[in-house]
């Protein structure tokens, strides 16, 4: 039995398929989502998501935060993965990440800015996942 995943933003439908797990950051710490898991609804921190495929292949992708929300019903369940911005890991640009990086940092150096450590967390993010 799989976790039937849809990935989405405002914009588009990131990912959708099936997989046996999704792991994602939530506000409160990581969550791991099996076919079968209790009715859910998690708010998402700045971070990973992974997608464990049957045969263990791996998807990731960064969100901006967001929602997560699970529902099973007979034997299916399924997990949405709601968030204002998402990128798979294939589609971040590591220097585009870096740059905004490094902006942010400055806009903290000035001021304690809530923007700034925000677009920090978000370059930070896609810059673990997607480096080198």
């Amino acid at each position: 039995m799989a976790v039937e995943v849809h990935v989405v933003t405002p914009e588009r439908e990131v990912w959708s398929g099936d997989a046996e797990m999704v792991v994602a950051r939530g506000t409160e710490g990581e969550v791991g989502i099996l076919a079968g898991h209790a009715p859910m609804l998690v708010r998402l921190a700045i971070g990973a998501l992974r997608i464990i495929r049957e045969g263990g292949e791996q998807e990731a992708a960064v969100v901006d935060g967001g929602f997560l929300h699970v529902v099973s019903r007979g034997q299916t369940t399924r997990a949405d993965v709601l968030a204002a911005h998402a990128e798979m890991v294939h589609e971040i640009d590591v220097r585009v990440a870096e740059f905004r990086a490094e902006q942010a940092r400055r806009r903290l150096d000035d001021i304690e800015d809530v923007g700034a450590q925000a677009e920090l967390a978000k370059a930070l993010a896609r810059i673990h996942l997607a480096g080198p």
